[in-house]
C-alpha cells in the first residue's frame, strides 16, 4: 500500500514538471518570434524610408557587398549602410552635430599653396676667418733688437709696431746709392737706378728707399708694423734673435668677421645652400643674435657621425663684451625657401600611424572624412602635401582624435547591433526546431517518458 502511494506521487510530480517545461519552451518560442517580427518590421520600415547603398561587415568596413547575407569574415549578418549615413564614395565618414563640434573644440584650416620656409637647426664651433690672415716674414738677414708684441693672442691694431730689426746688408746698398747720388754726369742716372734695384733686392720697400733718398742718411733698422687689426696667433721671434730671409715672424688673424663650422646631418644637407641666411646664438652671450650667411658647403662627409660641414661667415662686433671667440659653440638656424610653390597644411593636422599619413577632411555637410596623403618636407610647423589633397579644401587642424573617438563609438554601436541580429537569427533556428518537434508529439507521451526516466 505504501509503495503504491509513493509511485503515484512520483508520477504526478513528473507529469507536472514536464507540463511546466513544455509551457516554458512554447512561451519562449512565441516571444522570440514576436521579437524577430518586430525587428524585421523595423528593418523593413527603415529600408522603405532609406536607400541602402551597400552592405558590409562592421568588423571589416572596407569590404562592401551588393546584397544582404551572412558575413564571410564573422559569424554575423551583414549590416546595411544607408545613403544618409555614409558618403557615397567612402563608408568611413562620420557626421557630428555642430553643437558637438563646438564642444569638441574642432578647428579647421585650409590647404594653401606657397613656398615652404626650410628651417634647419644645427650646432657649430667658432673659428678664425682663414681668409683674413697676414703672415709677416723677414725680408733679409738681420737681428731682432726690439720686440713690441711679446705674447701670442695679443690684440694688435693696424699700423702698430711689432718689432725693430737691424739689417747689416742694407748699409752697403744704401752707401752705394748715396755715393752715386753725389756724383755728376749722364751715367749717373743709370747708376742710381742700379743702386735702387740693389736696395730692393736686399729687402727694402719703395717707401724706405724714398726715405733714404730724401734724408740722405743711412737707415739700417726697420720697424715691422701690423698690416691689419686682429689677434696675433703666432709669435716666432724674441729679442736678440737673428733671423734669415724668409723666416716667419708673426701671424695675425683678423676678427672683423668670424667663421662658424656647422655640422649638418647628411639627410638634411639638401636644405642648406650657399647664401642662405642664418641666425646664430651662443650660451656665452645670452640674448645676442648674430646674423650671417652660408659662405661654403665643404665637399666632405664625416664618416663617424655622417655630417657635412657648412662654413658660416658672421660679422663680429668690435665690443669685447659681445665678441665671438674661437672655440665657442653656437646654435644655428638656417632659413631658406623652396624654389617652387607647394601644397601646405599645418603639421598638427597630419596624423602619422607609422604606416601611412592621414588627415581629416571637413566637408560642407558637416561630415568628416579621413584621407590618406603623401607628405614631403616639414618646416616651421608646416608640412608639404605631395598627394591626396587639393588647394582650398578644409581639413581638421585640431580635434582629430576626438573625431576618431566619435567615429569609433558609432562603429562600436553598429557592430553591437549587427552582433545582436546575428545572435537572434542563430537562436531562432534551434528554438523553431524544438517547438516543431514539441507540436508534432503528444504531450502525455513526453510526460510519461520523463516519468519513466
Amino acid at each position: 500500500m505504501k509503495t503504491r502511494q509513493i509511485l503515484l506521487i512520483t508520477v504526478t510530480t513528473g507529469f507536472l514538471a514536464g507540463a511546466a517545461y513544455a509551457l516554458y519552451q512554447l512561451g519562449k518560442h512565441e516571444g522570440m518570434q514576436n521579437s524577430l517580427s518586430d525587428k524585421n518590421a523595423c528593418l523593413q520600415d527603415t529600408g522603405a524610408s532609406k536607400k541602402v547603398l551597400y552592405w558590409h561587415d562592421p568588423m571589416v568596413p572596407g569590404q562592401k557587398f551588393d546584397k544582404p547575407g551572412k558575413s564571410p569574415f564573422m559569424d554575423m549578418q551583414l549590416v546595411p549602410v544607408y545613403a544618409d549615413n555614409a558618403d557615397p564614395a567612402s563608408g568611413n565618414s562620420v557626421s557630428i552635430n555642430p553643437r558637438i563640434q563646438q564642444n569638441l573644440g574642432i578647428r579647421t584650416a585650409s590647404v594653401v599653396v606657397g613656398k615652404l620656409n626650410a628651417v634647419v637647426q644645427a650646432v657649430g664651433s667658432v673659428a678664425y676667418n682663414e681668409r683674413d690672415v697676414a703672415v709677416l716674414q723677414a725680408r733679409s738677414n738681420g737681428f731682432v733688437e726690439k720686440l713690441y708684441a711679446r705674447a701670442p693672442l695679443d690684440l694688435v691694431r693696424k699700423g702698430q709696431p711689432l718689432a725693430e730689426l737691424y739689417v747689416p746688408d742694407w748699409i752697403a746698398a744704401q752707401e752705394e746709392f748715396l755715393a752715386a747720388k753725389r756724383m755728376q754726369g749722364q751715367a749717373i742716372v743709370g747708376l742710381l737706378d742700379a743702386t735702387r734695384q740693389r736696395m730692393r733686392l736686399v729687402g727694402m720697400t719703395d717707401e724706405q728707399i724714398h726715405t733714404v733718398e730724401s734724408s740722405g742718411q743711412l737707415h739700417a733698422r726697420i720697424t715691422i708694423t701690423a698690416p691689419l687689426s686682429g689677434v696675433m696667433t703666432e709669435l716666432s721671434v724674441r729679442e736678440g734673435m737673428s733671423v734669415s730671409m724668409g723666416t716667419p715672424m708673426f701671424r695675425i688673424n683678423g676678427v672683423d668677421t668670424i667663421w662658424v663650422n656647422a655640422d649638418i646631418p647628411e639627410n638634411m644637407a639638401h636644405k642648406v645652400q650657399v647664401g642662405n641666411r642664418i641666425e646664430a646664438r651662443t650660451a656665452s652671450l645670452p640674448g645676442t643674435v648674430f646674423h650671417g650667411k652660408v659662405a661654403a658647403i665643404l665637399p666632405q662627409v664625416d664618416n663617424n657621425i655622417r655630417t657635412m660641414k657648412a662654413r658660416i661667415e658672421l660679422a663680429n662686433p668690435a665690443s669685447p663684451d659681445a665678441r665671438l671667440l674661437p672655440g665657442m659653440f653656437a646654435t644655428l638656424s638656417f632659413t631658406g625657401t623652396t624654389p617652387k610653390d607647394r601644397l601646405l597644411v599645418p603639421s598638427e593636422a597630419v596624423i602619422s600611424t607609422g604606416v601611412r599619413n592621414v588627415v581629416i577632411l571637413a566637408q560642407d555637410d558637416g561630415r568628416f572624412l579621413p584621407v590618406e596623403v603623401e607628405v614631403g618636407a616639414e618646416s616651421n610647423n608646416q608640412t608639404e602635401i605631395l598627394k591626396g589633397l587639393q588647394a582650398g579644401q578644409k581639413i581638421v587642424a585640431s580635434g582629430q582624435f576626438l573625431i576618431d573617438s566619435e567615429a569609433s563609438l558609432k562603429a562600436s554601436i553598429t557592430r553591437m547591433e549587427g552582433a545582436a541580429v546575428s545572435i537572434s537569427a542563430a537562436a531562432s533556428a534551434p528554438a523553431t526546431s524544438a517547438a516543431a518537434s514539441a507540436s508534432n508529439s503528444k504531450l502525455p507521451e513526453t510526460v510519461l517518458a520523463g516519468a519513466k526516466k
